[in-house]
């Protein structure tokens, strides 16, 4: 679940507005957005592999919040491991999210 926007990184560029599927955060006229419907996050970690700014910590517990500060986090590990902006080329961190197709195509069949 969405836990925090680090004020001291977040450029305001809404980039996590808009790319939010649950509509969890609001936005602010010249400011930060808020997280405004923290309940509502589905933990898919969009938000924080949109961040250029490294701004936004998502826990990976979905149905918990968990009292994260900016003290207790790393901001960047999920869009590195992800290989997302500035790793995209580093081939230690390459993006394999294509090998959930089979995954996907066997739930779809279920259904």
């Amino acid at each position: 679940m969405i836990e925090l926007i680090l004020d001291t990184q977040c450029t305001a560029c809404d980039d996590c507005i808009t790319i939010c599927p649950s509509n969890v955060f609001e936005p602010v006229p010249d400011g930060i957005p808020v997280i405004a419907r923290q309940q509502d996050c589905q933990t898919c970690f969009l938000c924080e592999l949109y961040c250029e700014a490294d701004a936004l910590f998502v826990h990976p517990d979905a149905t918990a919040l968990h009292g994260i500060n900016a003290a207790l986090v790393t901001t960047g590990d999920y869009r590195r491991d992800s290989g997302w902006g500035s790793w995209t080329e580093d081939v230690r961190y390459r993006n394999e999210h294509w090998r959930m197709g089979d995954v996907f195509a066997l739930a779809r069949s279920r259904t």
